[in-house]
């Protein structure tokens, strides 16, 4: 898999109660921070309405993918 980068769809890897966020959650990368070690992702409702916007880590998403992935991607593990 490849980093994650811009408007990719991602879930949380972790509880973060302080937000009232769980792990599994969809967001979206919205900006990305510190060159790449941190990143912006809104969370929003089926309508479309942001609830939360934080900073997370990579170790804190995980990318989902909607399409297979070529036999000779490059696997990294966070």
């Amino acid at each position: 898999m490849s980093q994650a980068k811009l408007l990719d769809i991602v879930a949380l890897t972790v509880d973060l109660p302080e937000y009232n966020l769980w792990r599994g959650q969809v967001g979206t990368i919205v900006e990305t921070l510190a060159n790449g070690t941190a990143f912006e992702v809104e969370f929003s409702d089926r309508s479309g309405r942001t609830y939360e916007s934080l900073g997370l880590r990579p170790e804190q998403i995980i990318v989902l993918r909607f399409e297979p992935a070529k036999p000779d991607a490059e696997v990294i593990m966070a």
